[in-house]
C-alpha cells in the first residue's frame, strides 16, 4: 500500500476531525455490543422466572441502547463523509493547479480524455477510501475487537474454535486483493482510453460527417467499449465471489460452535442465555469478516487511483522557474537572440539555427517565409511557451531564464493562427486577459481588431455565447477576436502569429491601419505570410529553414533579389488581378 503514502498528507488538516469520526465510530460499535449481553441476560432471567416488569426494563434498555448507537452512527458519517469529501476537494484542487504548470510537451503525451478520467472517476474512487473505508475499517475493528473480549468472556474454547477460520480469511482477502487491484487499474486505463476516444469524436465532429466516418468511427468506439465491459464485468467477477467465499468460512465456524455450543449447554458449562449472546457476538463478528473484504476492495481501488493521480501531480513542468531568480519589477521589451536553435523531440534537424538578432525596446519586426521555416517556433521561445537553450535569449539584458515566468508571461500577449475560444460570451473571451475590464473597453479593443462590423450580426451583442471553441464563429473572427483579447491586456510585448490568415485582404488593411495605434511604446513581433502587414514593421526578418537568409526595412528588401522580393511582386500581382475582376 504504498501508493497511499502520498494520500496521508491530506488527511493532517483535518485530523482532528477524522479522529472525532473515528472515536464516534468507537462509541458506536460499543454501544452497539452491549445488544447481546441485554438478550442473554434478559434469556437467563426469563428461564429463572417468568417476570413482566423485567421483561419491559430489557426492553426498554435495548431501545436505550439503539438510540444511542443510532444518534453516534449519525454523527460518524456527516464527520467523516464530510473529511472524505474535503480531502476529495484538496486534491482536486491540486491536481488542477498541477495541470496548469505543465507545459504543452506534457500534454502532448496525455490525452484530454485520460486525464479527465483521472479527474474524475480515480479522484471518487480515493474519496470512497477517505471516508466510507476508514468509517468500516475502524468499525470493523472496534466490532471484532469487542466482540472478542465479551466471547473470551462467556467461554475461550468456543471462542478459539470462532477464530480458527481467521487465518483462511486473512488469505482470502489476500488473494482476492491483489487480483481486484490489477484488474481495477485495468478498468481505470480502458476508461481514459474511451473518454479520449469520447472528446476527440466530440471535438471533430465536424471533419467525421465531411469524410462520412460516422460508422467507422461508431466501430471504433463499439471495440473500446466491449474492451471496457469486459474488464468490468472480470473485476465483477472477482468483487463477487469475495464475498461468497468469506461467508462459507464465517459459515463453516458457525455450525461448528452451533455443535460444541450444544454440547457445553448440555453439561451445564455455559447458560443457554450466555449461548444465544455468544451466537450474537458470532454474528457481529461475521459482518466485520464480510466487511473487511468490502474495505478491502475499497482500499485497492484507491491505491490504484491515489497511484494515477499522484503520477501526474509528481510530473515535472519542463518549463519552469530556475534558480537564482532576478527582481523584475517592469519589462521594457528589448530582446537579444544569441545563438539561437531549437530542435523538437524526436527529431533529426533544427527547425531554428544560429539566429542572432537584435530588437530594440519599441520596435517591430515582421518575420516572413515559407510554411514550415520557424516563425512559431521562434515567437514560441519569447514566453518560454518553447524552451530556448540558456544564454540563447536575453530580455532587458538579462537572460530569459532569470526572470520569473509569471512576470514574463503578464508582460507578453500572443495570438496564435490556431485561435482557442471559450464556450463562454464574445465579451468575457475578449476580456480574458482582464476580467475587470468594462464594457466600454471591451467595445474599444473589439473595434481595434475589426469586429465592430460584426457586432450586429450577433444576436446579444457582446453578450452572445459563441459556443464550444468558437464554433458558431468564422475563422477570421475567432482570430480577431483573439485579437482584440491580446491588444486589451495592454502588453509590453505582443507577438502576432500570422493572426489575420483567415480575414480577406480588405479586412486585413483596415485592421493594420487600426493596429498602427497600438504599436507605438511596446515591442511587436510578427509573423506573416502577407507583404501588407510586413511593411508596416521597423525591420524585416527573413527565414528559410530556420535560419535567417535575409534581413532590413520593405524598401531595402524589395530592391534586391531574393524571397521577399518575390513574394511582394506575387501579392502585387494578386492584387492587381482581384482589382480587375
Amino acid at each position: 500500500m504504498n501508493q497511499l503514502k502520498p494520500l496521508l498528507g491530506y488527511f493532517r488538516p483535518y485530523r482532528r476531525n477524522l479522529l472525532l469520526g473515528i472515536s464516534c465510530v468507537g462509541v458506536s460499535a460499543i454501544a452497539g455490543l452491549m445488544s447481546p449481553l441485554i438478550v442473554g441476560a434478559a434469556i437467563d432471567r426469563l428461564r429463572e422466572q417468568i417476570d413482566g416488569s423485567a421483561l419491559l426494563k430489557y426492553a426498554a434498555l435495548l431501545l436505550g441502547i439503539t438510540l444511542f448507537k443510532g444518534i453516534f452512527h449519525f454523527l460518524q458519517r456527516v464527520i467523516l463523509v464530510a473529511v472524505s469529501r474535503r480531502v476529495e476537494f484538496d486534491l482536486r484542487q491540486q491536481f488542477y493547479g498541477h495541470l496548469q504548470k505543465l507545459d504543452s510537451g506534457f500534454f502532448s503525451a496525455h490525452p484530454t480524455g485520460d486525464l479527465m478520467a483521472r479527474a474524475t472517476n480515480d479522484l471518487e474512487a480515493v474519496r470512497q477510501l477517505s471516508g466510507p473505508a476508514i468509517m468500516y475499517g475502524s468499525n470493523t475493528i472496534f466490532t471484532a475487537l469487542g466482540a472478542l473480549v465479551f466471547m473470551i468472556d462467556i467461554h475461550l474454547g468456543l471462542t478459539l474454535l470462532a477464530l480458527a477460520v481467521l487465518p483462511l480469511v486473512a488469505l482470502v482477502t489476500q488473494f482476492f486483493g491483489k487480483r481486484i487491484h490489477t484488474w481495477f487499474q485495468s478498468v481505470q486505463e480502458q476508461f481514459s482510453v474511451l473518454t479520449s476516444k469520447v472528446q476527440e469524436n466530440l471535438s471533430g465532429a465536424r471533419l467525421v460527417r465531411a469524410y462520412v466516418q460516422e460508422e467507422s468511427e461508431r466501430r471504433a468506439y463499439d471495440d473500446i467499449s466491449r474492451k471496457y465491459v469486459r474488464l468490468n464485468r472480470t473485476l465483477i467477477l472477482w468483487n463477487s465471489a469475495m464475498r461468497p467465499s468469506i461467508q462459507v468460512l464465517m459459515g463453516l465456524a458457525a455450525a461448528s460452535i452451533l455443535a460444541y455450543g450444544g454440547v457445553l449447554m448440555l453439561e451445564d458449562k455455559i447458560t443457554v442465555g450466555e449461548f444465544v449472546a455468544f451466537n450474537i457476538f458470532l454474528g457481529k463478528m461475521a459482518w466485520p469478516m464480510i466487511a473487511i473484504g468490502w474495505v478491502v476492495n475499497l482500499a485497492q481501488r484507491g491505491a490504484a487511483s491515489m497511484m494515477r493521480i499522484q503520477k501526474i501531480i509528481e510530473s515535472e513542468p519542463h518549463i519552469r522557474d530556475r534558480e537564482p531568480l532576478d527582481e523584475v519589477s517592469h519589462i521594457d521589451g528589448a530582446l537579444e537572440l544569441r545563438n539561437l536553435s531549437y530542435r523538437y523531440e524526436g527529431t533529426d534537424e533544427d527547425m531554428l539555427s544560429h539566429i542572432d538578432l537584435d530588437v530594440k525596446a519599441g520596435s517591430t519586426v515582421a518575420f516572413v517565409g515559407r510554411t514550415g521555416c520557424g516563425k512559431t517556433t521562434l515567437l514560441s521561445q519569447i514566453p518560454r511557451i518553447l524552451e530556448p537553450a540558456d544564454g540563447c535569449l536575453r530580455v532587458d539584458g538579462r537572460d530569459i531564464h532569470r526572470i520569473p515566468l509569471e512576470t514574463l508571461r503578464a508582460a507578453i500577449a500572443m495570438v496564435p493562427q490556431e485561435t482557442f475560444l471559450f464556450s463562454a460570451t464574445l465579451r468575457e473571451n475578449i476580456a480574458f486577459g482582464r476580467p475587470e475590464a468594462d464594457l466600454e473597453e471591451v467595445r474599444r479593443v473589439a473595434g481595434l481588431a475589426g469586429l465592430d462590423a460584426d457586432l450586429a450580426g450577433f444576436p446579444n451583442g457582446f453578450d452572445t455565447v459563441v459556443g464550444e471553441r468558437g464554433v458558431t464563429l468564422s475563422g477570421g473572427q475567432k482570430q480577431r477576436v483573439a485579437l482584440a483579447r491580446a491588444i486589451l491586456r495592454d502588453p509590453q510585448i505582443l507577438l502576432l502569429d500570422d493572426c489575420l490568415s483567415a480575414v480577406d485582404a480588405q479586412t486585413e488593411e483596415r485592421i493594420l491601419s487600426n493596429l498602427r495605434t497600438v504599436f507605438p511604446g511596446r515591442t511587436v513581433l510578427m509573423a506573416s505570410h502577407r507583404v501588407a502587414a510586413a511593411r508596416l514593421c521597423d525591420l524585416i526578418v527573413v527565414l528559410e529553414h530556420g535560419r535567417v537568409v535575409d534581413q532590413g526595412t520593405h524598401d531595402e528588401l524589395v530592391s534586391r533579389p531574393g524571397f521577399y522580393a518575390e513574394l511582394n511582386r506575387r501579392q502585387h500581382l494578386e492584387e492587381e488581378l482581384a482589382a480587375v475582376v
